[in-house]
């Protein structure tokens, strides 16, 4: 089932702006989840609810803030604070993704707290299971992807995010990352146990689907053996695409290595439209130098096929004008760039994941062996005439891995967090920085190496803590 092709009515998060003018009369500004919610088809009406609600994320914020793209003179409209590292709390470029992530958590909650008041389950148990699994991994994934922005640090005691387990309004204070990660990580867990396995549908969250979040989310905690077993697990049931398909992917013509997608239908936002570029092809954004190098010579680049499905080159645009555009995500309908599904999770990134997290828990020559083998496999895979590195030591052989998810997950929302996850620098080169006033680099000490929390819950929740050096509470 396509859920872009459903009307959900039931919007569970937000008011229905009506408005009582009696007060022995109930409030009717919100649904009542024990009246919206009586069968499993209003379970799943709701589940999809949630699931429509969910964005493109991080994908757009990150390879702006990040190193991945540059800002060519052309482009004297769009979003120039956010690359020039001159954001702060009121924001809405960095801070928009706080209340976005927060939609599907509360549509999720609302609908968890119905199902127990369900009498039965209409003789499906087995599907009431499924529908409860996807709403805890839904839960869990949105307060992930919280967590990645607006997390103080990575480390254990940093400031973390709160963690919605009821639908209330409340004024939660902040708790550490680590408490997150066992939230999110319990979710998940329970998840798994709930989820059937004949379940596949990648649109919506299966078992497989689960594997790749928690391997994500293992990453980032630094939980490297249970990386491994996740990654794996992904690896195991989702090879990675053929070369001669991996292009297909970003136009919607092929589902080859995707775990989870989110459908895009005309009329719905695209990807990358407000800012890779606009009408009349004026390009916002384009592909860095830094990361164009990445890929080689010439002939090397023609050799990846990633780098012709990730990036436009077009030597016949005037001077002034950039010959390189981000192609990733363009997607197959040249009268609505940028309509294309939203890809939140490939086998691609579960090799990546899998080779830091054998490197980081086994630093020998049988954790090298292991971490050498998934990249070069993940390498030939999309490399025509590729010939397999030995790495000697365990830093040249991390840095290989590091440059990697630089090119296999460039525009996919990864960049800025995984030089966060090491505490590095957001460094770009002379060449990409022609047009950013200076902002050459961004030290992990400064303000901007966190999103803020928005201006407004500040101002709102008497509890919340910003992040540091942006001032307030």
């Amino acid at each position: 089932m396509n859920i872009k092709n459903i009307i959900v009515l039931l919007m569970l998060a937000g008011p229905l702006f009506q408005a009582c003018n009696k007060l022995d009369l109930p409030p009717t500004d919100n649904i009542d989840a024990s009246k919206a919610f009586r069968n499993l088809e209003d379970v799943n009406m709701g589940i999809l609810g949630a699931y429509a609600s969910l964005t493109s994320g991080w994908i757009e914020p990150v390879a702006i803030v990040a190193d991945e793209a540059m800002l060519p003179t052309e482009n004297t409209v769009s979003n120039t604070s956010s690359h020039r590292w001159i954001y702060d709390a009121s924001s809405g470029s960095v801070t928009s993704p706080f209340y976005d992530l927060y939609v599907p958590v509360g549509r999720a909650n609302r609908v968890l707290e119905a199902i127990p008041k369900i009498e039965g389950a209409g003789g499906n148990q087995k599907l009431m299971d499924q529908y409860k699994a996807e709403l805890l991994a839904l839960r869990a994934y949105g307060h992930f992807e919280l967590l990645r922005g607006y997390a103080s640090s990575y480390e254990p005691n940093g400031m973390g995010i709160p963690y919605m387990k009821k639908y209330e309004v409340i004024y939660p204070a902040r708790p550490t990352v680590q408490s997150n990660f066992e939230d999110i990580l319990a979710d998940l867990k329970e998840a798994k146990e709930l989820m059937p396995d004949g379940f596949s549908d990648n649109t919506r969250i299966a078992k497989t689907t689960i594997s790749a979040i928690q391997a994500r989310v293992c990453l980032y905690a630094k939980r490297w053996d249970d990386a491994v077993t996740f990654a794996s697990e992904v690896i195991v049931k989702e090879p990675l695409a053929p070369k001669n398909d991996f292009g297909k992917i970003w136009k919607d013509q092929s589902q080859a290595e995707l775990v989870w997608r989110l459908p895009r239908i005309v009329g719905e936002s695209r990807v990358g439209a407000s800012f890779y570029r606009e009408t009349g092809e004026t390009v916002l954004y384009a592909p860095s130098f830094k990361l164009i190098e990445l890929f080689g010579n010439t002939i090397q680049r023609g050799e990846d096929v990633r780098f012709a499905s990730y990036i436009k080159y077009d030597a016949n645009r005037p001077s002034g004008k950039s010959q390189y555009a981000v192609a990733k995500y363009v997607g197959g309908n040249s009268a609505y760039p940028g309509l294309a599904d939203v890809k939140l999770f490939r086998a691609g990134e579960m090799y990546l994941i899998r080779a830091e997290a054998e490197l980081e828990k086994n630093n020998t020559t049988t954790g090298l062996t292991a971490a050498a083998k998934d990249l070069n496999d993940l390498r030939a895979a999309r490399i025509y005439n590729y010939i397999a590195q030995n790495f000697g030591d365990k830093q040249s052989l991390l840095n290989a891995i590091y440059n990697e998810r630089f090119k296999e997950l460039a525009f996919e929302g990864h960049r800025f967090f995984d030089l966060k996850r090491r505490r590095l620098p957001v460094e770009r080169t002379a060449q990409d920085a022609i047009n950013t006033m200076g902002a050459i680099k961004l030290e992990p000490t400064a303000a901007q190496y966190c999103f803020p929390i928005p201006a407004q819950e500040m101002k709102v929740n008497k509890n919340m803590e910003q992040n540091p050096n942006y001032g307030g509470k």
